[in-house]
């Protein structure tokens, strides 16, 4: 039933949107998803549903469900990742300082992680339907060396910030802190971990940092689909420990994604697009 609710929204609602020279994940589309088993589809938009069974019923999941949006939410958000003539998705521009940063009004959200992580996978991920857009994605640790700035219409900015940790640019701290502590048009920080390795010491100071600037941020747990439910529900539930008794800016509810396997993408598009005021959420907790 599910699935066949799904279909029949998207059926009615979705507009098809041509790429030319470029090809189209199988799974970025709504649309595309629904043609898969209702609980592979319910996996996708809903990551968490997947871990629900193996959690111990004294465990709170009123916790890892605060955002939880309805289905026409997710497709209204997902035409924000859809480029048109009056609509362009592009690659804007990179800087090395901030003095280098280009001056934009629209809201703005930057992703930070360890060297490795999966930042530039993930928003290649939240870009997918938009496959012309060049992010560049490596499997060598510390390739992002700049802030990429990634303008999605009018409707907000996307930032792919350099990695810490391994192999971090020399400068980061002068490069990435004068960013997160003074850009007025920043409405949210992503704060990504990878989920097969939990949180490391470096993720903990960066977690600091994003408590000293006393804005909002998220966490975002990546790779999920590395490793086992077991290791992954430690990993999450020692996460989640730390952002309820050491933080006071950061959104209780963790977000699960896996960029290959495409689960949470449409969630994430959707907070996204929530807290940049892109979309108005009909059925959903604020964040």
């Amino acid at each position: 039933m599910f699935c066949t609710r799904l279909s029949l929204r998207l059926q009615s609602r979705t507009h098809v949107h041509s790429v030319s020279r470029h090809s189209v994940h199988k799974l970025a589309s709504l649309q595309r998803a629904s043609l898969l088993p209702p609980h592979k589809v319910r996996s996708l938009l809903y990551p968490f549903s997947e871990l629900e069974a193996h959690l111990d019923r004294s465990v709170d999941r009123s916790q890892f469900k605060l955002f939880h949006p309805s289905l026409e939410d997710m497709m209204r958000a997902e035409k924000l990742f859809c480029s048109s003539p009056s609509h362009k998705i592009d690659y804007h521009v990179s800087a090395e300082r901030m003095e280098h940063a280009p001056a934009l009004k629209q809201p703005e959200v930057c992703f930070i992680g360890r060297s490795n992580v999966g930042k530039s996978s993930l928003i290649k991920g939240l870009f997918s339907l938009t496959p012309e857009v060049e992010v560049r994605v490596s499997k060598t640790p510390g390739h992002t060396k700049k802030m990429n700035f990634f303008r999605v219409g009018k409707a907000f900015t996307i930032v792919d910030m350099p990695g810490y940790g391994h192999r971090a640019p020399k400068d980061f701290v002068d490069m990435v802190e004068p960013y997160l502590f003074t850009r007025k048009n920043l409405v949210r920080t992503f704060l990504l971990v990878d989920g097969s390795a939990g949180l490391q010491r470096a993720d903990l100071i960066a977690l600091e940092m994003c408590e000293e600037m006393r804005r909002p941020y998220v966490m975002v747990v990546t790779k999920i689909d590395k490793c086992g439910h077991g290791m992954l529900l430690t990993n999450l539930l020692n996460l989640q420990d730390v952002v309820q008794t050491q933080t006071t800016s950061c959104f209780p509810q963790p977000f699960l994604v896996s960029s290959p396997q495409f689960w949470g993408i449409y969630l994430l598009r959707c907070f996204i697009a929530h807290v940049t005021g892109s979309v108005r959420l009909t059925d959903s907790a604020q964040s």
